[in-house]
């Protein structure tokens, strides 16, 4: 892995937390110019100071990535300032809970909105770009709870499958055209999304960091991942390293999925 590995390069990342914070340090460490879209004003004020305070480029700007009118004003700006597009890291997630007697209709188009809609807007206005170009890589983030499931997760499960349907039908329609598609099911990562998953089984007021080392227990290798683990295998596919992978789904989830519930 070279210190520069993606210099010259222009990516753009759904969401400013968790994995997607992660992977925007890790290509912008790489020399890549970075644009990240989040809706939450905290959230995003956050990640553009350290990223000012670590001197990295990262552009932060603020759009619900469902909303098509949004994305398209944020791919305007990233062809008015950046001029290229080379890889698509799409990571914002929501994730309700309940089963579909008691999730709602909004919510549940909401959930699919935001995780699989938002992915259609990148790369409906980003492809063209990449095309350009002479290609690029797209990297969705996905989950292991797209392969097996959970109870009371309807919702979050049906779009987390759904990505991994739509990577491979992008990687298909795309190819010719030397963009690549891939995505990443992680098992349970130390994220701010984790955390709320922690707080909605035990409680507001549960101890965090048991629920984590709980949680971890679940996986072969006893413990939870870390964000920027996950954003090392972003960088593989999106980098030249991975020149030859598109239409797959990675698994980085400490062997969650290679065992059986049964003991």
């Amino acid at each position: 892995m070279g210190d520069q590995d993606f210099a010259g390069r222009v990516a753009l990342i759904t969401g400013t937390s968790g994995i997607a914070r992660a992977s925007a340090w890790r290509l912008a460490r790489g020399g890549a110019r970075v644009m990240a879209l989040g809706i939450d004003d905290n959230v995003n004020a956050e990640m553009a100071d350290l990223a000012r305070d670590d001197h990295l480029s990262i552009k932060v700007h603020k759009a619900d990535v469902s909303s098509q009118e949004q994305v398209g004003s944020a791919f305007e700006t990233l062809k008015r300032e950046f001029g290229r597009l080379d890889v698509i890291v799409n990571s914002a997630t929501v994730h309700p809970y309940g089963t579909v007697v008691t999730t709602d209709s909004d919510t549940f188009l909401r959930c699919l909105a935001v995780n699989v809609g938002s992915i259609h807007l990148t790369a409906h206005f980003g492809i063209p770009i990449m095309v350009a170009n002479g290609g690029g890589a797209i990297v969705n983030i996905s989950s292991v709870q797209g392969h097996a499931c959970q109870q009371n997760v309807a919702a979050y499960v049906a779009s987390k499958g759904a990505i991994h349907a739509l990577t491979r039908a992008m990687a298909l329609d795309h190819a010719a055209s030397q963009v690549r598609v891939n995505s990443v099911s992680p098992g349970s990562i130390r994220t701010p999304l984790l955390a709320y998953a922690a707080r909605t089984f035990d409680g507001p007021d549960a101890d965090i960091e048991e629920v984590f080392r709980r949680f971890g227990a679940a996986h072969p290798l006893g413990r939870i991942g870390e964000a920027e683990e996950v954003a090392e295998m972003v960088a593989y596919l999106a980098s030249d390293r991975a020149s030859f992978c598109t239409g797959g789904d990675f698994l980085i989830d400490g062997g969650l999925k290679a065992g059986l519930g049964v003991k």
